[in-house]
């Protein structure tokens, strides 16, 4: 429970936490944001960390001058090419017995489900969408590599994906993130933006139930 509450409180006040590793960390810092969005993006058991929130603070703070805005991009790219290519060979070989031994404690059934819905619904294109929807984006490349969708295909949407979703979010943080009200307003815009980030997943879920309920 507790690291639940310190995963949240990390999200939510992204702004201090960050503001801490910059100055404790110097270069250092770099590393770790890719280790995050790395672990984000490619471990399927660590979908609950930070993406979209982090990507936009990352952005406020180059910004600022506290981090070089072309070397956060570059690094956060790689990071998520790297990551969902990770995810992508691990469910390729080993997906269908990572299910079957850790299915109901780690890969809950419902998240497979959920993304193999975004499949079925935009196909490849799922791959680049999936970047904007926290634990669909976790889940999708688990799920291509488990469908065993060719790498050379995978890879396109993947290089494409990860490139519009950091430059979305660390652009926008670079451009707005130091505005007089996004400044004072911090923590609620980053609220906002993890609101924005899963109403699609939530909308999807509802129509869903909605659907067997029927």
């Amino acid at each position: 429970m507790e690291f639940i509450k310190g995963i949240i409180d990390f999200i939510i006040h992204i702004d201090k936490h960050l503001a801490y590793i910059v100055q404790s960390f110097g270069a250092w810092t770099y590393l770790m944001l890719f280790g995050i969005i790395f672990a984000e993006t490619g471990l399927v058991v660590t979908p609950f960390l930070p993406g979209d929130s982090l990507l936009f603070a990352v952005g406020a703070f180059a910004a600022a001058d506290a981090l070089n805005i072309y070397w956060a991009f570059l690094i956060l790219v790689l990071a998520a090419v790297i990551g969902d290519s990770a995810n992508y060979t691990v469910g390729k070989f080993f997906g269908e017995a990572l299910l079957q031994k850790a299915g109901s404690r780690f890969l809950k059934k419902e998240y497979i489900d959920r993304t193999h819905r975004f499949f079925e619904k935009y196909g490849g294109k799922t791959i680049v969408l999936a970047r904007f929807v926290p634990i669909v984006r976790t889940f999708a490349p688990f799920v291509a590599g488990l469908g065993k969708m060719r790498y050379v295909y995978f890879f396109t949407y993947n290089v494409m994906g990860g490139i519009l979703w950091v430059a979305i979010f660390v652009f926008g943080g670079f451009f707005f993130g130091n505005l007089p009200f996004v400044r004072k307003n911090f923590t609620l815009v980053i609220f906002a933006i993890v609101v924005i980030s899963i109403l699609p997943g939530v909308i999807e879920f509802m129509r869903h139930r909605r659907g067997k309920a029927k």
